[in-house]
């Protein structure tokens, strides 16, 4: 069946939260593809032969497994979006955007994308597939912790692959249009990046070819390496100013003396906050997290920008690569925060309610209720994949605290999850990490037909296998790409025609995606027969459109 929907506008997504305050600002960076920011026609959509096909904001439901493990549970509805544009005899390209509510993901169906890029040019059709867990497509009442125990990374792989051999598509021929019928393409961004090469492992089998955007394959607890390509890549003054005033801070923060410490906290608006790690952590993680807004197409205006200016801009004149020193960064960093920063991070809001992370009643942890994508990635968090973004080691240079470390986040899993963890000894963090990256490989992925592509000034490049450090072979089998954007660039097209780097990367995987297409071909008869009985003799096969 279908549900009729409307869509408005599409504004380019900042970022999800890991654990939403009172004005919805997050807490954490979340590893998340971003939205279009071209508008979409409501109306009708035109096929190239002329056929008026539905608009791309026609929400259709898939009868998706609860269980994979245990078919007998029977099935929820799981939302997706679809267009046959530029369908001819092509491939089927499926996409998830992972942690959030697919519906503003609809851009994805279109040529504003890589997705759509792809389908134009070999004559394909798009899917967007909205993640278990996220918006409208859940197999529980709430969001309980309790309730979570099949929200796991397992799962969504799962998810993908029965899918694509189970879906009827609303198109002609969409009956026969399974993986042992036409080739699928498997694209993602970020998380849903790691997805499309977790699955590529796990489901060898299943999709065609793959595109991983920013894709943080390597699951890390303590990912203190998501703030140095900022560092790195950030106006060098700025950069030079904010690690001496977190050195300073850390310096206060540390010590004894409480008239020097109150005198810091009232720098920023915060002294009526007790804890000083959730001072340290909200003063200065959250200026670093606007990094990962920019795009190449983000102007001079984007408030990273603004905050990097209102430290280095005296009189109209710039400081020089050294900075202007740590008493002016001290005066300017506050007078930020106290006129503009606080205000729009808080909305007025009481600054403890807003930024502090120690009451267990804050709605932050209570809120159960469903399209809750902070909490649904908490779990991940909690449980799978780590990625606490905490200042570095001694000896690395800091332009976030060193003061918040993983015990910091990692108690905040125990208040959100009650009724799952008594203590922070009960968090799995650590044993899922590890399994993560025993199961799927990780940095060690070494698959067929999958493209990677990455950005230098990627907060989460140091995750994907662009990182620093990590040697692996870009081949003609698994090819990486990287030019010079931020978070997911790559799958958006307006990125390419502002950054030569970024176009050079697509029109890169433009390229292997057309000589992997010429390389399928279709079963036998035989061999789709056994493979079509196999798939009929599940417990629930179809879909309904």
């Amino acid at each position: 069946m279908l549900v009729a929907g409307i869509l408005g506008s599409l504004v380019l997504c900042v970022q999800v939260a890991v654990a939403l305050r009172p004005n919805g600002r997050l807490n954490r960076a979340t590893p998340i593809a971003p939205i279009p920011e071209e508008a979409l026609s409501e109306g009708p959509v035109v096929s190239r032969n002329g056929t008026q096909l539905p608009p791309y904001n026609t929400t259709y439901i898939f009868n998706q497994l609860i269980d994979h493990t245990n078919p007998s549970l029977g099935t929820f509805q799981q939302r997706y979006w679809h267009t046959y544009e530029w369908y001819e005899t092509g491939p089927v390209i499926l996409f998830t955007p992972g942690e959030a509510n697919a519906q503003p993901y609809t851009g994805y169906l279109t040529n504003a994308t890589i997705n759509g890029q792809i389908a134009q040019q070999q004559s394909g059709a798009t899917i967007v597939l909205e993640h278990r867990f996220y918006g409208l497509s859940n197999p529980v009442p709430n969001l309980s912790g309790k309730n979570l125990k099949l929200h796991t990374i397992q799962q969504a792989i799962d998810d993908l692959a029965y899918f694509a051999e189970n879906v009827v598509l609303p198109m002609p021929n969409g009956a026969h249009l399974s993986p042992t019928d036409a080739p699928w393409i498997l694209i993602g961004g970020s998380y849903s990046g790691a997805l499309t090469s977790w699955t590529l492992v796990n489901k060898p089998d299943v999709f065609w070819a793959g595109y991983a955007s920013s894709a943080v394959v390597e699951a890390i607890l303590d990912y203190w390496g998501y703030f140095e390509p900022i560092r790195q890549f950030m106006p060098a003054n700025c950069s030079a100013d904010v690690e001496a005033v977190i050195a300073h801070v850390d310096e206060v923060f540390s010590g004894n003396d409480a008239t020097a410490i109150q005198v810091l906290k009232d720098n920023w608006g915060l002294g009526e906050m007790t804890h000083l790690d959730d001072v340290a952590g909200c003063m200065f993680r959250n200026n670093l997290w606007d990094w990962q807004s920019l795009s190449p197409t983000s102007g001079p205006g984007a408030t990273f920008f603004q905050f990097c200016d209102a430290l280095e801009v005296k009189d109209g004149v710039n400081a020089p690569a050294t900075g202007w020193g740590l008493d002016h960064a001290l005066t300017a960093w506050g007078s930020f925060w106290n006129e503009t920063y606080l205000d729009a991070l808080c909305g007025g809001d009481d600054v403890v309610d807003c930024l502090g992370s120690y009451n267990p009643e804050s709605a932050v942890y209570t809120d159960i209720a469903l399209d809750n994508a902070g909490r649904s990635w908490t779990w991940i968090v909690c449980n799978e994949v780590g990625f606490l973004q905490e200042g570095p080691p001694e000896g690395v240079p800091a332009v976030v605290t060193r003061l918040v470390q993983p015990a910091y986040d990692i108690r905040q899993c125990v208040l959100m999850f009650s009724d799952v963890f008594a203590s922070s000894a009960d968090v799995p963090m650590a044993a899922g990490v590890a399994n993560v990256n025993k199961q799927y490989t990780g940095w060690n992925v070494s698959v067929d037909r999958l493209f990677f592509a990455n950005g230098q000034r990627d907060p989460w490049r140091e995750a994907t296998v662009s990182a620093d450090g990590v040697d692996v072979a870009s081949t003609n089998t698994q090819p990486i790409a990287i030019g010079d954007g931020f978070h997911c660039s790559d799958l958006l097209t307006s990125a390419g025609t502002v950054d030569q780097t970024v176009r050079a990367v697509q029109t890169e995987a433009l390229s292997f995606m057309k000589t992997w297409l010429a390389e399928w071909e279709a079963p036998s008869k035989t061999s789709k027969r056994e493979i079509s009985e196999a798939r009929h003799s599940r417990f629930f096969k179809n879909v309904a459109v």
